[in-house]
């Protein structure tokens, strides 16, 4: 058994693999989500047109619901968690500047503010210096 109590330098580490696996599984699981919708309901056409109307190019629509899914499927499985969290910040970043930067600030203004995909751009950027964690395909023994 694992000892999770808040005391030594083994139980740290021990909480920083399951904080890492806590976070990889999760935002994977939303990413897979995310781009699920896109390719599903939004259609990648759609997708693309929506890039389109704010003045990105249609086939970054594509290229997002491909990081995404395949993102989120890595993430949740702990496949090269470092890289695929970096790549997923600048996504992010751009889904906040472009999607949602003319909304204001708070998510819950009409068409969705910036601070929620900025709080996600954290959180990856946390997660790459976390690395894979615990249960990670990825995890070096």
């Amino acid at each position: 058994m694992t000892d999770l109590s808040f005391s030594g330098t083994a139980s740290a580490e021990s909480r920083a693999d399951y904080a890492a696996l806590i976070l990889r599984a999760s935002t994977g699981l939303f990413f897979l989500i995310h781009g699920l919708i896109k390719l599903f309901i939004f259609t990648p056409a759609g997708t693309a047109g929506y890039f389109e109307s704010i003045g990105l190019p249609g086939a970054l629509g594509y290229l997002t619901i491909l990081i995404e899914v395949l993102g989120g499927v890595a993430l949740i499985v702990g496949y090269q968690t470092r890289w695929v969290a970096l790549v997923m910040v600048p996504v992010l970043l751009g889904a906040a500047v472009f999607g949602h930067g003319g909304n204001g600030f708070t998510f819950s203004n009409a068409g969705g503010g910036w601070e929620y995909p900025v709080l996600w751009a954290v959180v990856m950027a946390a997660l790459a210096l976390l690395g894979d964690g615990a249960y990670a395909l990825g995890r070096r023994r």
